[in-house]
């Protein structure tokens, strides 16, 4: 009986476990693009190295957008570091949450564009 009881409960919780990972990795809040100036994109952590980047969506800075990219996807990390100073527009998917390894920010970049700044005429 006692027996029965410990293995359902170590069952329920990795189906817990196993859930609840996969709807942070597969669930998206939100897709969508944003343009401005590439201002920041840089390989950091102590534990954990991840790719964190910043647009500049305003003048003079004042409007930031901190994303992250995750290790896997080596062209668009190769694009952003050739496209840093420059205005581009990015293509993100917003997670409900994010782990550790995969970055600062729930915001996860997917596609880089170089794009026309609207501040240049």
């Amino acid at each position: 009986m006692v027996r029965k009881f410990i293995l359902y409960l170590i069952l329920a919780i990795a189906v817990s476990v196993t859930a609840y990972f996969s709807f942070v990795y597969y669930a998206t809040y939100s897709e969508g693009v944003r343009s401005g100036q590439l201002i920041k994109f840089s390989h950091k952590g102590v534990i954990f190295k991840t790719w964190e980047g910043e647009i500049s969506q305003g003048i003079s800075g004042a409007q930031v957008f901190s994303f992250s990219v995750l290790d896997k996807d080596e062209k668009l990390i190769a694009d952003l570091k050739d496209l840093e100073g420059q205005y581009v527009k990015l293509t993100y998917k917003e997670r409900y949450r994010t782990f550790s390894w995969w970055g600062d920010s729930k915001y996860f970049v997917t596609e880089v564009q170089k794009d026309k700044s609207p501040f240049n005429k």
